[in-house]
């Protein structure tokens, strides 16, 4: 096994350090939590939470428990519950645009079971399932749309990766007048490092990273959401 050559402990220490540096100046205010949330899990089809795949991200035998935990919760007060995956057509890839200049977008193809969301995160059927072309889960979709329409207040995002999609649409939930909550935990990404220093900035600008127990007790302090028996949309 290859030695571990990334300190995650002077990492840290950094962030210490630069979150008393915030601090001081007004940075990393609490946003809080409003009275009824959503949930979006960013990108956790099989392409990324399976070994196997370009896209395959880390530590998923830690993060999909954590981010079941946080489901099983909201689901108990039919919490709106919607799913991202990222897919392309493999005839001609003619809506897949610029971003594929920098990633390997082309191997994210539609029908495949790589884009299926993960089995292990059991979801219902009236949880919407949804296919976005660009990193933010909000860019091109109709979710704003959604939330809008079940009176959202508060978004809570989980998923991958932590450098890209989960970024973006955190700061597009926020700019759209969202209260968004990470909960600590359900995060993954590739690379060492990139979850650490994403969640440090998010929490310092965008929205409240907060802990898993946190979030999941959160749940219990709001009004059940009506149960709506024909909501299911899967694109």
């Amino acid at each position: 096994m290859e030695k571990e050559i990334f300190d995650l402990g002077l990492l840290n220490e950094a962030f210490k350090k630069a979150r008393e540096i915030h601090m001081s100046r007004g940075f990393q205010k609490r946003v809080g939590y409003g009275k009824r949330p959503g949930i979006i899990t960013v990108d956790l089809a099989n392409a990324w939470t399976r070994p196997g795949h370009t896209f395959s991200c880390d530590n998923m035998e830690e993060v999909l428990p954590a981010v079941l935990s946080v489901l099983d919760a909201a689901r108990a007060k039919n919490v709106p519950i919607f799913h991202s995956t990222t897919a392309y057509n493999p005839n001609g890839y003619s809506d897949i645009g610029r971003w594929a200049d920098k990633i390997p977008l082309e191997t994210l193809k539609m029908g495949e079971d790589w884009i299926d969301i993960d089995t292990r995160l059991n979801p219902q059927p009236e949880e919407t399932v949804f296919v976005k072309k660009m990193a933010s889960c909000f860019n091109g979709t109709p979710l704003q749309y959604w939330l809008t329409t079940h009176g959202i207040d508060t978004l809570i995002v989980m998923g991958a990766t932590a450098g890209a999609c989960v970024r973006h649409t955190c700061m597009d939930s926020t700019e759209l007048g969202f209260r968004t909550i990470v909960p600590e935990g359900t995060i993954a990404d590739r690379i060492p490092g990139a979850v650490e220093w994403n969640l440090f900035d998010i929490d310092a600008k965008f929205g409240d990273v907060e802990p898993l127990e946190t979030v999941i007790n959160y749940f219990s302090t709001i009004e059940a959401f009506e149960k709506r028996e024909s909501e299911s949309t899967v694109l």
